[in-house]
C-alpha cells in the first residue's frame, strides 16, 4: 500500500475497528489518557498518532498491529476470540467445526 492509500485507509479502519468493539471516539480517547477529541481528530484524517500511540490503540482495540492492517480481515477480534475458543476444543470437535464452516464457505 502506497502512503497516500494509508492516509486513507488509517482513519476508516480505526472507525470500523472501534465501532465494532461499541465504544465512542470520545471514550476510546479518554481510556488512551487523551484529550476527549483525540481518535475523532484522527479519525476524520486531521492528524495520525505517533508509533507508540497506534500501539496503545491496537492494544486497546484487542489487534495486532499486523491485524489492524489485514484489509482480508475485516472482523479481527472476532477472529481471535473464535480461535481461542477452538484451542479449547478436542479433536472430534474441531473436525465438526471445520467441516461446518467449509459447508458454509460453499453457500457465499
Amino acid at each position: 500500500m502506497q502512503i497516500m492509500q494509508y492516509k486513507e485507509f488509517f482513519p476508516l479502519r480505526l472507525a470500523q475497528l472501534r465501532e465494532e468493539k461499541g465504544v465512542t471516539a470520545q471514550k476510546m480517547s479518554r481510556a488512551l489518557g487523551q484529550s476527549r477529541n483525540y481518535i475523532n481528530t484522527i479519525e476524520n484524517k486531521r492528524a495520525f498518532p505517533s508509533m507508540a500511540a497506534f500501539f496503545d490503540i491496537c492494544e486497546y482495540l484487542g489487534v495486532t498491529p499486523q491485524e489492524f492492517f489485514d484489509t482480508g480481515n475485516p472482523h479481527p477480534q472476532h477472529l481471535t476470540d473464535l480461535i481461542a475458543d477452538l484451542k479449547k476444543l478436542d479433536e472430534a470437535s474441531l473436525t465438526n467445526i471445520s467441516a461446518l464452516v467449509r459447508e458454509l464457505g460453499k453457500t457465499r
